[in-house]
């Protein structure tokens, strides 16, 4: 009865005393600080030393020793012989102290341990201690102590399992309260309380080195940092360096390396949101060179810091909405190179195609990012199917074409795009700029980045088969909508929670007048989704899928089987809908319809909508389940019969129905039938003229009932029907007749898998027919909307329904919107005038990149009075008058009709460009940093104009083509 009693104190008491926030109350009566609500909120031993001082942390250990040894004794107090139960009261302590008491339980472990078994305790001290000494890392010191726990306790003893199994547990469960909560030791030590610095140094292991040969998170020593360390540990070619996190001291760094003049280092900046795919900061922060002595170091450490708190930096961030954060300092052997310069992955002025852009000099990268000399530059076309290696080495039997002359040696310029091209493939396709330089020797690479205005990536590889073809507002508007919406709550149902701040509806839009699908959100998506890495390269390219991460699946497991169940009642829960909605819709949208006004018909279209999202559901979850089955089964698609699918059936129906005719027309010879062209309009006809013809039309207008909400485009409603215009079907009819194809037989027996799969396949075909039904519906009643508008002359012509949004005809038919009603010719004038201009391209590019389409390269070139040429750095067109500026530091007033005319810029012109219309620059490249910065801003920039201070006038209207690199003087 004791140890009943003993169980239940020990599940009530330890969690109660681990709550107990013991370490507030002693700091807020030292010092009057609420722990709860600085730093990070952590109510633990570290927040009370770094925010209450030395005195405060000392109690505070004090304080959750006491918690720990309590905990044990009194486990052992009611099971003397148990030693199990003194780990699980631990474990109850520990869950108490995270749930209630905002903290970790690590002081309560640790000495809870030495009461339980101080051998154990002592042997773990010894190991770990020297091992976090040496190494100096906390993160692989805490998993170290965490895995030694339990491995001691086994290799003591081995025959006690419960003890062995109940210890792991513990060790499970601080790893996993270690990644839930955030880690005081990564505040900075500088604004800790003076008395702890040096205690707080220790343990965050400021004194180590740490290097880029070492896994490095962006959080805490920037994105650059980080991607070098990674980029390292791939086995890429970066130079020696390390790292200084912020708030550490240098000192001890400074002290451990070597400098000379023959061996000198660079001290860069790794600002914590640095090189981002929404910011590059390119230039923004000090680069110091030529590093060679310890006193030059300490300076450049402390002048690469300041600049993060320079006025065009933070302007800079505050333009582009980064958040303030903190500046890494970087610290690399300085590469003395002979040809040095920067590479974009991708075109960031054409923004499609494979064409790697290089600028380059002879000399260090910095030349050539200043802006203030004119790079030589290169095209080298590169295609995804070269990338087949691991290695970043150009392949010796690879011979790239390469666009552009100059100094460099043509060898390693291709040897730079294979390289650039290859880091795009390591990042599954995202587009990178990269900075190299050659020393004679060794390509090093310096930097990789996310090229920042090529970001999100546009497709058509998946839109372009979902909704084909060009496209209407009003069809746009309705399926966008419908489709974005379904497929977030299908992404909702696994990610959960981690949904949060994904906009769906920016999954897909219209450029020239096609769908695309945002492939970068949907990688995002497919990536948060435990899919594997590559979701990105399958949408623009149709890369295959490699098997997810485990973790990435065990971690989604929740979701996925929410998704599964969905699944599996797929067909049960279709045909509850079908009785409930489906089928008594249809029956009252196909009734006499009564609507003769178009208030009547919005509420027609209103219900057809409500149809239409849930049968949305059935039309995107369908074809999955039927593609998962069948892939898993591996049932080909000739094991099946497609007779449910509506088009199939419908042409079944009309092949069957034309090869009744040759009993009709005996009389049609072989000439005859090869004149079927011809005889296709008179078929009808002649059919009219016997009892049995007029039989087989009677058929052929039943089958027209049927089928008569099919069309040529089944997800556009703009695209009329079989039922509005029969011609193509009667063609078709005709040419079955005259030309008979063979009918293919259904397959002569089904296994077992193919039926289940074949059972998918009627869903498909079932969901399919009333999808479309409902959209032909749909279509129907807004051009019974349109022929009451065309009477009244608000339209001019049948089909301009089709050029207005739904939410424009909701307020013209709800709210009567005058303003909208004058504007609506002129409106619907000019998007079917850029339909048709759409309808002329000949070539639109598959996927592209930015969130600007790029201009088509098949629309003829402006003539221009005078023009001058450059290089075009910034896509985009812009108008305005000419500004001419010598030097930034006079800041004139600027304004978006402003086209500012520099020397040269640099990253003091950022705040300039910020509120500029356009940039033109006499010398500088496209990968310059005020090119870079011209296109995070999204203004047009065209550099290496000559003498473009003196030719251009101040006031002088210009248009400038950042993409063309063209200045016309207007």
């Amino acid at each position: 009865m004791m140890q009943v009693w003993g169980t239940l104190i020990i599940f009530i008491v330890c969690p109660l005393l681990g709550g107990l926030p013991l370490i507030a109350w002693i700091t807020f009566a030292l010092t009057r600080r609420n722990l709860a609500r600085i730093g990070t909120g952590n109510i633990g031993v570290q927040a009370a030393f770094y925010h209450g001082g030395t005195l405060a942390g000392i109690l505070a250990v004090l304080s959750e020793a006491f918690k720990g040894i309590a905990a044990v004794l009194l486990a052992r107090f009611f099971f003397p012989n148990n030693p199990t139960w003194e780990l699980i009261a631990l474990i109850a302590l520990v869950m108490g102290r995270y749930w209630m008491g905002k903290g970790a339980g690590t002081t309560n472990v640790v000495w809870g341990y030495i009461v339980h078994d101080w051998k154990v305790a002592l042997l773990v001290f010894l190991i770990g201690g020297i091992g976090f000494t040496i190494v100096r890392d906390r993160q692989s010191g805490r998993l170290w102590i965490l895995i030694l726990c339990p491995l001691i306790l086994a290799m003591l003893y081995p025959r006690e399992v419960e003890r062995i199994v109940v210890a792991l547990a513990l060790s499970i469960l601080l790893g996993w309260i270690y990644q839930k909560i955030p880690d005081d030791l990564d505040l900075p030590t500088a604004e800790s309380q003076p008395n702890s610095q040096a205690v707080f140094r220790f343990f965050r292991g400021d004194k180590a080195m740490i290097s880029l040969q070492q896994p490095l998170d962006a959080v805490k020593v920037g994105q650059k940092a980080a991607t070098l360390s990674q980029l390292k540990r791939w086995g890429y070619p970066v130079p020696p360096g390390w790292v200084l996190p912020p708030g550490d001291d240098p000192q001890p760094l400074i002290e451990s390396l070597q400098l000379s003049p023959q061996a000198p280092l660079v001290v860069r900046s790794s600002a914590i949101g640095e090189d981002s795919q929404q910011a590059s900061a390119a230039g923004q922060y000090q680069t110091i060179l030529n590093v060679t002595s310890k006193a030059a170091l300490q300076q450049a450490i402390n002048q690469c810091q300041t600049s993060y708190n320079a006025p065009a930096a933070v302007e800079y961030r505050q333009q582009l909405n980064v958040p303030e954060a903190a500046m890494a300092v970087l610290i690399q052997a300085q590469v003395q190179g002979a040809f040095s310069g920067v590479a974009f992955s991708r075109d960031p002025i054409i923004q499609y195609g494979d064409a790697v852009v290089i600028e380059a000099l002879p000399g260090s990268a910095s030349i050539v990012v200043s802006g203030q000399v004119t790079p030589e530059n290169y095209r080298v076309v590169v295609s995804d199917a070269d990338i087949v290696s691991s290695s970043w080495v150009l392949p010796d039997n690879l011979n790239l074409q390469i666009e552009g002359e100059g100094e460099i040696p043509l060898g390693l310029i291709r040897q730079v795009a294979y390289l650039a091209r290859h880091l795009e493939a390591r990042y599954h396709g995202i587009p990178q700029d990269i900075e190299w330089s050659y020393d004679g020797q060794t390509l090093w690479l310096l930097q990789s980045r996310p090229i920042t205005n090529l970001s999100p990536i546009w497709t058509r590889k998946i839109a372009a088969e979902v909704i084909p073809g060009l496209i209407r507002p009003l069809t746009w508007s309705i399926n966008r909508p419908l489709t974005c919406g379904v497929w977030g709550e299908l992404f909702t149902l696994v990610l959960g929670k981690r949904a949060r701040g994904l906009d769906f509806n920016e999954t897909a839009t219209l450029h020239y007048s096609r769908a695309y699908f945002n492939a970068s959100l949907l990688g995002q998506i497919f990536r948060r989704m435990g899919l594997p890495p590559e979701s990105l390269e399958f949408l623009t390219r149709g890369a295959k899928f490699s098997k997810p991460p485990l973790l990435s699946t065990l971690q989604n497991l929740p979701g996925l089987l929410r998704l599964l169940q969905r699944e599996i009642s797929l067909p049960k829960d279709f045909q509850q809908d079908y009785k409930k909605y489906f089928a008594p819709g249809l029956a009252e949208l196909k009734s006499p319809s009564v609507a003769n006004n178009a208030n009547s018909l919005l509420e027609r279209i209103d219900l057809i909508l409500e149809f239409l999202k849930k049968t949305t559901y059935y039309s995107i979850l369908s074809p999955l389940s039927l593609a998962l089955r069948q892939g898993i089964l591996k049932v080909n698609d000739n094991e099946l019969d497609a007779k449910e699918m509506p088009e199939l059936a419908a042409l079944r129906e009309l092949q069957e129905l034309a090869a009744t005719v040759g009993n009709i027309l005996p009389n049609l010879d072989q000439g005859s039938r090869g004149e079927s062209q011809m005889l296709s309009s008179n078929v009808l006809l002649v059919l009219d003229e016997t009892p049995e013809g007029k039989s087989v039309l009677e058929q052929f207008d039943r089958f027209m009932e049927r089928y008569g909400y099919l069309s040529e485009v089944g997800t556009d409603i703009a695209v009329p029907t079989w039922k509005e215009d029969p011609s193509p079907v009667r063609e078709l009819f005709a040419q079955f007749i005259f030309n008979p194809p063979p009918i293919s037989p259904p397959p002569a027996r089904q296994s077992s898998k193919a039926k289940s799969i074949q059972k998918r396949l009627n869903l498909k075909g079932r969901v399919t027919s009333i999808y479309s039904q409902l959209l032909a519906e749909l279509r129907w009643s807004f051009v019974a909307i349109e022929k009451l508008w065309l009477q009244s002359g608000l339209l001019s012509e049948p089909g301009d329904i089709f050029f207005l949004e739904f939410s424009e005809i909701r307020r013209i038919v709800e709210a009567n919107d005058r303003a909208l009603i004058e504007r609506l010719p002129g409106l619907i004038r000019a998007r079917r005038s850029q339909l048709e201009q759409d309808r002329q391209l000949t070539t639109v590019p598959f996927v592209f990149y930015g969130n600007e389409p790029p201009p088509p390269s098949n629309v003829s070139d402006r003539t221009s009075t005078q023009q001058l040429q450059g290089i075009g750095a910034s896509p985009g067109i812009a108008e305005g008058r000419v500004k001419i500026l010598h030097n930034w530091q006079t800041f004139p007033a600027i304004d978006r009709d402003a086209i500012i005319v520099v020397p040269y810029t640099d990253s003091g012109w950022a705040p300039l460009l910020a509120r500029a219309g356009g940039l033109i620059a006499e010398v500088g490249g496209r990968l310059s940093h005020g090119a870079i910065v011209a296109r995070e801003y999204g203004i047009p920039a065209v550099m290496d104009v000559s003498n473009a201070t003196r030719i251009l006038l101040e006031g002088q209207r210009v248009r400038i083509d950042g993409s063309r690199g063209t200045v016309e003087i207007l």
